[in-house]
């Protein structure tokens, strides 16, 4: 009987010599997001962060995950890779900061049938970017190639970030009152929340990437990287005691903002304080989406919510403009238990 003809890793799907050359070709990129906390570099078997103890008392580690989403889907059918991974570090460093944490450091999983080297270093870059953006490490990561997983030329992400606070400056909401007031930071579209609608709606209308809105074309739109809040409110809490930070993501304005909101009170916001962007015109007329389930569906144009005492706005809103935010004051805090209200 004749031996069987040798068979190896790459036979069965998985090109370690790719890999390796995803790992080589990032190096460089991933270098200008290191902080001198972090120790060594990419390739351990673990990443190693020093705690920054100079600057905390009583340090507070804040830790998050996600993915971006459907999203994904979205820029994998159209070849648009290279920011999905500032959505993928927006979705996690975001949620970090509302509790007034520094995000320290990131880490990403890619996971693929089979790996293509542009694309994952298309990704990654994008990834590098969200965490200069957010002031994070790109601490390590990992590439997965699982052939029969995943259709030819899907991938999926997730991300993980880690956070530090002092614990006495955790921002949670418990001190908001009556009266406080409610600033909102416009969002750079759906950011990635929705996409399971979006892309029902992208195919019941026939919408194509030359489909055009006011202002642009609805892809664009749609695969605008979601904004990253990170610095501008790390500033504000060093001016003013903020009572609360809500990141709105999946859920809409209507299920985040009520996440930070002590029992016995609830928000009114009046939706003529900011101008939505078209996009959401365009998904709420392409689906007859009546206003309550696009406010806890989407963001809406407002994708961060900074609250603070009524005499500490016009500080709030100073600071913010300065940080390159344009901030508007889009309602109150009043007794009672309807979570959030929005007036027309």
């Amino acid at each position: 009987m004749q031996p069987p003809e040798p068979i190896t890793y790459k036979d069965a799907g998985v090109d370690i010599e790719a890999g390796d050359e995803l790992v080589e070709r990032i190096k460089p990129a991933v270098k200008r997001s290191m902080r001198p906390e972090v120790l060594g570099g990419l390739g351990g078997f673990g990443a190693l962060f020093e705690i920054p103890l100079d600057r905390y008392k009583k340090p507070v580690l804040v830790s998050g995950t996600d993915g971006v989403g459907t999203k994904l889907r979205l820029a994998i059918e159209t070849g648009r890779h290279a920011t999905i991974g500032i959505d993928l570090v927006a979705m996690c460093a975001n949620d970090v900061v509302v509790q007034g944490a520094e995000p320290l450091f990131f880490l990403d999983y890619y996971a693929t049938g089979k790996l293509s080297v542009e694309v994952a270093e298309t990704v990654i870059k994008g990834i590098v970017e969200g965490c200069i953006q957010a002031g994070a490490a790109l601490i390590g990561g990992e590439t997965a190639e699982m052939p029969g997983m995943y259709a030819d030329g899907d991938y999926d992400l997730a991300g993980f970030c880690v956070g530090i606070v002092e614990k006495d400056a955790i921002i949670d909401g418990r001190n908001t009152r009556p009266g406080d007031v409610i600033i909102g930071l416009p969002s750079s579209g759906p950011h990635s929340n929705g996409y399971s609608l979006i892309r029902k709606l992208i195919k019941t209308s026939k919408a194509t990437p030359t489909t055009k809105i006011d202002g642009g074309l609805l892809y664009d739109a749609l695969l605008a990287p979601t904004r990253i809040y990170v610095k501008p409110l790390l500033e504000l809490a060093k001016i003013v005691p903020v009572r609360s930070f809500a990141h709105i993501t999946g859920g809409g304005l209507t299920e985040n903002i009520p996440r930070v909101i002590p029992n016995g009170l609830e928000v009114m916001l009046s939706a003529q304080t900011w101008q939505q962007p078209a996009v959401f015109d365009w998904l709420q007329k392409a689906g007859s989406i009546p206003a309550a389930e696009m406010y806890r569906t989407f963001n809406c144009g407002i994708g961060m919510t900074v609250c603070v005492a009524a005499e500490h706005a016009d500080k709030a809103m100073r600071s913010l403009t300065e940080h390159g935010e344009k901030p508007a004051i889009i309602g109150e805090v009043r007794r009672g238990d309807a979570g959030v209200v929005i007036r027309s």
